[in-house]
């Protein structure tokens, strides 16, 4: 008895505090770099500083410059590369045109039904010429990485969740629940 309830006190204790670690040595990191007295002011400084950059790229004059500066990088081959696919994977997240809002499940083995999550991201793929295919993302569980494939629409079965509580299911290894 004694041991299962140690185990459950873990279970709680050891991601609280694993996360208020991570916190701390990030807000630590950053006051560190700034050389800031103060605990958390770097972090403030960061989070501000990038809304009032979210803020100003959302007006015309600014955006007349991105537009610009996107020209000018997209004339230079690596960093073109590079910058463009940091930009499109992060609008993926968080811009206005997400892309891991449609879940779906995917079956890879029809004889033994082998099935795995993931997300469309493109619909049409006739410029590719293949009409009857779409791009489907799928993450990797505990990692900043995935794959992608190219599947029959017919093997693609929508699922009635959240773009964001089939993602926590993925990235967790199937150990959260949807």
């Amino acid at each position: 008895m004694f041991v299962r309830y140690f185990f459950n006190g873990t279970l709680f204790i050891v991601p609280l505090v694993a996360t208020l670690y991570f916190i701390f040595e990030a807000f630590t990191w950053l006051d560190s770099r700034f050389n800031l007295p103060y605990p958390g002011v770097g972090f403030v400084l960061i989070i501000t500083g990038i809304t009032l950059f979210g803020y100003f790229t959302s007006h015309f004059a600014f955006r007349t410059f991105s537009n610009w500066f996107e020209q000018v990088i997209g004339r230079i081959p690596l960093v073109k590369l590079v910058y463009s696919s940091i930009k499109d994977l992060m609008a993926a997240f968080v811009g206005e045109k997400k892309k891991f809002d449609r879940p779906v499940l995917v079956t890879l083995n029809r004889d033994t039904r082998l099935q795995r999550i993931g997300f469309i991201t493109q619909d049409d793929l006739s410029h590719l010429g293949l009409p009857d295919r779409v791009v489907v993302y799928f993450p990797q569980s505990y990692a900043m990485a995935g794959d992608h494939f190219l599947v029959p629409k017919e093997c693609i079965e929508p699922l009635q969740v959240s773009g964001s509580q089939a993602m926590k299911f993925i990235i967790s290894g199937g150990v959260s629940g949807l």
